[in-house]
């Protein structure tokens, strides 16, 4: 019952202390808030970039290696002709591949198009996304319909005038028409749509933009485009590996099974690269850590102000309560009964500032998620540390004065 009532008289001291002090207050919760705010909102956008990255992972497979002219995890610009002079994947490629690959569960095709305009009745769409794309595309990538279907193995192999379509293409096409089975116009040719994508919005990684895309069958590119010209818009090649193997294992035979069919002698360099999501990762982690650093350095001297300004509201309120220490312990108040009491009141003023922070925080990344269009949220563990950040700021700030109160001689305080 005693602790319990030292506990709620420093918070009712507390109080008083802020609401009898109230620029002092400010100054030093000020540092404390500022703190907090540095410190949790990098910690939240680093978080939130990284939950991001991990999602557009789980969506575009990170079980998936991407065959490709030039590596991702170099700059394309210190060797930019060498990789240009490489030749494209090729469908002949995904066909070597699938016939020797025992490693790999899927592997897919996808060849891109200059944007066309598409039209149904009276609406129509200009320079969207066009993709010729193999039979496991769809699974390897995680294809999710709002309506419809994927191409039958029928469609694919004859090259029937069949498109899938992104969300904002059915949007600005059909408005609220429901547009499975409907004919679209692409360069002078029908197609139907058998399918509609789930809108799947902003991710920070998009290997292609599947909102706004026309995707149709491989043998049905070659209607429109030839797929073989170097003046398509690329083309890619990805294998899915088998559960229970690891990417090297299949980036290994890949390696072989290309070089092979490509005809590289033994002594001459591949030329292709094999890539993988997370080499992204690799890229970004040295950001993430310098962002954090930042914010630690900007948010410590923040937050190392605000503590010698806490504990100069507590050794300006021992000199204030000096007597009342004293009659205290001439009452039989023991020592740590009073460096608990002024530890708690130095802990709760450095909650509250906690509490400011977290609240602008809160504010600042609703602003920034709108602003970027992109999920930046505080997280509970961010929360939680923050309290305990504030929590040992709140001791270590009230330590020194409530020990120099603890140790009054009740005597001398009394006189004082």
């Amino acid at each position: 019952m005693i602790f319990i009532k030292v506990i709620y008289e420093s918070f009712i001291q507390a109080f008083q202390q802020l609401a009898a002090n109230k620029l002092r207050s400010f100054l030093s919760l000020t540092g404390i808030s500022i703190g907090i705010i540095c410190i949790i909102s990098v910690l939240s956008a680093v978080d939130s970039l990284k939950d991001n990255i991990s999602t557009s992972f789980e969506k575009l497979g990170n079980d998936v290696l991407y065959i490709d002219k030039m590596p991702w995890n170099e700059d394309p610009s210190q060797n930019w002709w060498k990789y240009q002079q490489r030749p494209e994947p090729t469908f002949e490629d995904l066909e070597a591949i699938k016939k020797k690959s025992k490693l790999s569960a899927l592997a897919s095709f996808a060849v891109y198009m200059p944007g066309r305009t598409v039209k149904f009745e009276n609406s129509s769409v200009e320079g969207a996304y066009m993709a010729g794309i193999s039979d496991d595309y769809g699974s390897i990538f995680n294809f999710e319909f709002a309506e419809g279907r994927y191409f039958t193995p029928f469609e694919s192999a004859v090259g029937a005038n069949r498109a899938i379509i992104g969300s904002v293409v059915a949007e600005k096409l059909f408005g609220t028409i429901d547009p499975i089975g409907k004919e679209i116009k692409i360069k002078g040719m029908d197609f139907q749509v058998v399918g509609v994508l789930q809108k799947e919005g902003n991710t920070l990684i998009n290997i292609f933009q599947f909102d706004e895309a026309i995707l149709v069958s491989y043998q049905t590119a070659k209607k429109l485009i030839n797929v073989k010209s170097r003046y398509t818009w690329g083309a890619t090649l990805n294998a899915k590996v088998k559960p229970g193997y690891s990417l090297d294992d299949l980036r290994g035979e890949i390696t072989g099974i290309l070089r092979s069919a490509r005809k590289i002698r033994p002594k001459e360099q591949e030329n292709f690269a094999i890539n993988q999501l997370s080499m992204f990762t690799n890229m970004l982690a040295p950001i993430f850590s310098t962002m954090n650093v930042v914010g630690w350095f900007i948010g410590g001297f923040s937050i190392i102000v605000g503590m010698f300004s806490v504990a100069n509201i507590m050794f300006v309120s021992v000199k204030e309560r000096t007597s009342i220490i004293g009659i205290k312990k001439a009452l039989g108040a023991r020592q740590s009964i009073i460096l608990l009491e002024f530890l708690i009141e130095s802990i709760v003023l450095c909650l509250i500032g906690a509490f400011i922070g977290l609240v602008i925080v809160i504010a600042i990344l609703k602003l920034a998620t709108s602003a970027f269009h992109y999920s930046i949220y505080l997280s509970t563990g961010n929360i939680v540390f923050a309290l305990i950040l504030a929590l040992v700021i709140g001791v270590l700030s009230g330590l020194v004065p409530a020990w120099q109160a603890a140790r009054l001689d009740p005597v001398e305080a009394m006189r004082k």
